[in-house]
């Protein structure tokens, strides 16, 4: 496996040292998830977060050890959280068994070798390993397919399947769809299934990685088209049931493995 990272230290296919600026403004632990993920954890002391990035989701009233690449990302981690420890998931510097429980969210797309990840996580942990990550096959059911198809197809060539997963877990595997909440504060994008004049915001987009590999060209053009929509009551007329609707399922699933 080749250990190529950007500058900042990211190791996957993203430069966070470009779009990390700024990441806290638009990902923000969503509650709703943190629900679900401090109840998978079960009774678990002590916990690994692998690409912790900025620190969503890790549980208070635990002990939490993160591990993270990217400098820029470690830099925007709250004081009230652990210091990151620069690493990768497919060489984790711990010996076997070191952890109650682990878990990875909105990472293992960024991971240079699934497999290797995810048999790493399983060494060092004694309990539960959880992955928060989008199915690729869900992608499309989002209205975003409409207006940037471009960054449905690339992010379902980075999100693994979901069967790789649960393989790469092994044991026993429970897979959750985790609906998303209409005011979503975790901006990935189907946060702003009801809400798309915040995906019209260059941070907004910024803040989710598919943005920054397709052409140039399809960020103005996806603005343009979807701003004239807004405008003359297209979307509204389409998708305006979207904007009361209390939650969305589309593509976000809960992966649970246990020895």
């Amino acid at each position: 496996m080749t250990d190529l990272r950007h500058a900042d230290g990211s190791a996957g296919d993203a430069n966070y040292g470009v779009i990390g600026v700024n990441y806290t403004n638009y990902r923000q632990p969503e509650p709703f998830f943190a629900a679900r993920i401090a109840e998978a954890l079960g009774s678990s002391a002590s916990v690994l977060n692998v690409g912790a990035g900025a620190g969503s989701y890790e549980p208070t009233g635990r002990q939490v050890t993160a591990l993270e690449p990217s400098a820029a990302m470690r830099a925007q981690r709250p004081a009230h959280l652990s210091t990151a420890i620069d690493g990768v998931a497919e060489s984790l510097p711990f010996a076997d068994q070191s952890f109650d429980a682990s878990m990875a969210t909105f990472s293992v797309h960024q991971w240079k070798d699934l497999a290797a990840g995810l048999s790493e996580m399983r060494r060092v942990t004694r309990g539960p390993v959880l992955i928060l990550t989008c199915d690729p096959a869900a992608l499309d059911r989002f209205w975003l397919n409409h207006y940037a198809p471009e960054a449905i197809v690339t992010e379902a060539r980075r999100y693994p399947a979901m069967q790789s997963i649960i393989e790469g877990l092994g044991g026993q595997v429970d897979l959750q769809t985790m609906p998303v909440p209409l005011g979503c504060i975790d901006g990935f994008s189907e946060a702003y299934y009801g809400r798309p004049e915040r995906l019209l915001e260059p941070g907004a987009r910024l803040a989710n990685s598919a943005w920054s590999f397709v052409d140039p060209a399809v960020g103005p053009r996806f603005v343009e088209h979807l701003g004239r929509d807004l405008a003359d009551g297209t979307w509204d007329r389409q998708h305006g049931h979207l904007r009361s609707q209390p939650f969305f399922k589309g593509s976000l699933r809960l992966i649970v493995g246990r020895p």
